[in-house]
């Protein structure tokens, strides 16, 4: 860990428009990817409303000094140690504290804050934001490893210290609204949508086939690459399905996917008395994030607004598990339970990380996961984490697994970029 340092010099935070009420102190987990600029958007459209403790990125140091200064943040973190000289020096007279290494991005999930805007991706993400839960922090949640690792044990964290978690995934977010604060004993079924990702029309085989560039290109999102991927295999639908089963407390039995190309309607909930109520926007991550934000009040976006009108129709499909299997093994380890979901996701996060680079197939994904899904269930290695620390140990065999079957099989499917 390198200790923190604080710059000497004139605070550079920009000038905003004065706010009548109390502004809500944030951090940010993830500052410099997707939803942290997206966060560092819907601040900057509503001046006066928000004042940013500390920003946190992984090794980027020029993007996360950038986004530092223009935030006015207090701290600015790294999560590689790597990166703490050149981000002392980019930062150097602007007055905010630097520091880098995993203890110093947990020390910045624990700094004073209203809400922790956890977006760090992958498991990467799991101990920072568990401390801040535990701390009593309120969590923005955009980290779906983090229930999907360690989902009991959060929850178990969050009823013991008070926190509340905010789910700032679009899908879940949509859900959160389309609940109302209706008792979850009526809901007969809970429904996340899928855009059926740039492989929804494909056949088999062509999937099998597909290389790195095409499943990064999502016809509707801009995310980063694991999440792109996982878009494309499905995989993230299932990981999504397990973080609402521990975030709305709804068996599995409850809880289903529709492939719903437009990406308008991101989550629907049917009613014991035949009402269904869905979450509606235009795919853009400001609006789940402004919700989150603010809640429970609303602060306006320069977000696309709806015109159902000009849309004329919206679509809906079942979702295919034969063309997707990764989606079929996701649900088959939520209904499992244990540490089942951990196993799927610290095997799926190396899969991925060969696929794009190269080594492996796009097939090869849903087939290793799986195979280490059996495996681990085999061998005993899947039982329930009690506890974050369990959740990673199982995180730990369920990669080494993985590596393992990944470096002695050959590659299949076409790889070229």
């Amino acid at each position: 860990m390198q200790t923190t340092q604080k710059n000497s010099a004139a605070d550079s935070a920009p000038t905003l428009t004065p706010f009548t009420g109390a502004p809500r102190r944030l951090t940010i987990l993830g500052a410099t990817g997707s939803i942290g600029r997206s966060t560092a958007d819907v601040i900057a459209a509503a001046p006066g409303r928000f004042v940013v403790e500390a920003v946190v990125g992984g090794r980027d140091a020029q993007a996360l000094a950038k986004m530092a200064i223009e935030l006015g943040a207090a701290c600015a973190v790294l999560a590689d140690p790597k990166g703490y000289q050149a981000l002392v020096a980019l930062l150097a007279g602007t007055g905010i504290e630097v520091g880098a290494g995993p203890e110093a991005v947990v020390e910045a999930a624990l700094r004073p804050a209203d809400i922790i805007v956890a977006a760090i991706s992958g498991a990467a993400g799991v101990a920072p934001t568990h401390a801040a839960l535990a701390a009593g922090r309120t969590i923005a949640l955009a980290n779906k490893e983090c229930l999907v690792c360690a989902g009991a044990a959060f929850m178990a964290t969050a009823k013991r210290s008070g926190a509340q978690l905010l789910p700032m995934d679009s899908e879940h977010n949509a859900i959160h609204q389309a609940l109302g604060g209706a008792d979850p004993a009526t809901i007969e079924k809970m429904i996340l949508t899928a855009s059926g990702g740039p492989f929804r029309t494909w056949t088999r085989e062509a999937i099998d086939a597909a290389t790195p560039a095409q499943a990064l290109a999502h016809p509707n999102w801009s995310m980063g690459p694991k999440i792109s991927v996982d878009s494309a295999s499905l995989m993230n639908k299932g990981l999504e399905l397990i973080e609402a089963h521990f975030l709305f407390g709804v068996e599995a039995a409850r809880l289903d996917v529709l492939v719903h190309p437009q990406s308008i309607v991101h989550g629907l909930v049917a009613f014991s008395d035949g009402a269904v109520t869905a979450g509606m926007a235009h795919p853009d991550m400001k609006t789940p994030i402004a919700h989150c934000l603010a809640w429970p009040e609303r602060i306006p976006t320069k977000v696309r607004r709806l015109d159902l009108a000009e849309l004329g129709s919206l679509t809906f499909e079942r979702a295919d598990t034969d063309r997707f299997p990764a989606l079929r093994i996701a649900m088959d380890a939520m209904r499992h339970g244990a540490g089942m979901p951990t196993v799927l996701n610290g095997a799926n996060e190396i899969a991925v990380a060969r696929f794009l680079s190269g080594s492996i197939g796009f097939r090869d994904i849903a087939r290793s996961v799986e195979a280490v899904c059996e495996a681990m269930e085999r061998a005993g290695e899947a039982g329930e984490p009690l506890s974050v620390d369990d959740a990673l140990a199982v995180d730990h065999i369920a990669r080494e697994r993985a590596r393992i079957h990944l470096d002695g099989r050959p590659h299949s499917g076409a790889l070229s970029g």
